[in-house]
C-alpha cells in the first residue's frame, strides 16, 4: 500500500522563527550601508582566524590571539589546586584573565605549608603569559565584545592585603640596623669618661659623665700610661685607635689595681 504524500508546509503557517524562515535570494551587487555576507565562522565564531590556520581568542574569537597559559592556586592546609586556562587570548580577554587569576592567587594560595612556596612560583610564571598579551594589538573581528581587563593587579583588594605586610618587612629590616648602629656603635673621644659594663675580653663601655660616681675611667690618648687599659679598637674612629683608659683617682699617677677603690689618704 502506497504512503500517501505528506503535506508541505506553508510559509507563513505556524508561529514564525526567524531561524529557520527561508532567506530570499538577492541579485547585484549589495546596496549601501550593507556588508557583504560573510561565510559562517569568518569571524571566529569557533574562534577561527581570517588567516588560514590561525585561531582567534577564545573567549571572544576576536585576533589577535597569543597562545598562553594562565595559572593559579589554591591552597587548602592539606590539600592544594592548581589551575590553569590555556589559551589563544587576545589582548583584553588575556589581560583580565591574568588578573583575575593572580588576584585570586594572592588570597587563596597562601594556606598551606607547600603553597607558601608554590604560590610565588605561580605568580612569576604569569609573568610571562602577561608580557605576551600587552605587546598584542587591540583586538578585533571578535564574535562576542572581549572581557573587561579592570583596575591592575597592584590596586585590587588582594594585592594591597599583601603589600602591607611585605612592606612593613622590608621597612623594619634596615630600621633595625640603623637603630643597632646609632644604639651599638659608640665611638669614644679623648676626655671622655666610661665605665665598663662587661669583662676586659669582652669590653662593653657606656660613656658617664665625669662628676658621676659611676664614671670607673677616663679616655686618654697613647701613650698609654703603666696601669691604664686599653679600650677595644671598635670604640675608636677608625675602629684600630689605640685608646687608653686611665681610672679616675689616680694619686699623681700612682697606678690602682683594677677593682680596687682609689686611695683616700
Amino acid at each position: 500500500m502506497a504512503t500517501p504524500p505528506q503535506p508541505q508546509p506553508q510559509q507563513g503557517a505556524g508561529p514564525y522563527n526567524p531561524y529557520t524562515a527561508p532567506v530570499p535570494p538577492q541579485s547585484g551587487p549589495p546596496g549601501p550601508g550593507y556588508a557583504a555576507p560573510q561565510p559562517y565562522g569568518a569571524y571566529g565564531a569557533y574562534g577561527t582566524h581570517p588567516e588560514p590556520g590561525r585561531y582567534g581568542c577564545r573567549l571572544c574569537g576576536a585576533w589577535p590571539a597569543a597562545h598562553a597559559t594562565v595559572r593559579g592556586h589554591q591552597g587548602m592546609i592539606v590539600l592544594m589546586r592548581f589551575l590553569s586556562l590555556r589559551g589563544p587570548f587576545c589582548r583584553d580577554c588575556g589581560l583580565a584573565t591574568y588578573r583575575r587569576m593572580s588576584s585570586d592567587t594572592l588570597w587563596q594560595g597562601w594556606w598551606g605549608p607547600l603553597s607558601l612556596f608554590i604560590t610565588p612560583v605561580t605568580l612569576l610564571m604569569n609573568l610571562g603569559p602577561r608580557a605576551a598579551f600587552r605587546r598584542l594589538a587591540p583586538p578585533a573581528g571578535g564574535h562576542r565584545p572581549a572581557l573587561d581587563p579592570g583596575r591592575p593587579l597592584w590596586r585590587r583588594p588582594p594585592a594591597l592585603l599583601l603589600m602591607v605586610p611585605v612592606l612593613l618587612v622590608l621597612l623594619a629590616v634596615p630600621a633595625l640596623v640603623l637603630l643597632g648602629m646609632l644604639v651599638g656603635d659608640t665611638k669614644l673621644t679623648t676626655g671622655q669618661c666610661v665605665r665598663n659594663e662587661g669583662s676586659w675580653t669582652e669590653q662593653d663601655l657606656r660613656v658617664e659623665s665625669c662628676a658621676s660616681p659611676r664614671a670607673e675611667f677616663r679616655v686618654t690618648g697613647p701613650p698609654c700610661a703603666a696601669g691604664d687599659y686599653i679600650a677595644d679598637p671598635e670604640y675608636g674612629p677608625q675602629e684600630f685607635t689605640t685608646l687608653c683608659l686611665t681610672r679616675l683617682g689616680r694619686a699623681q699617677g700612682a697606678a690602682t689595681a683594677p677593682g680596687t677603690p682609689p686611695s683616700t689618704d
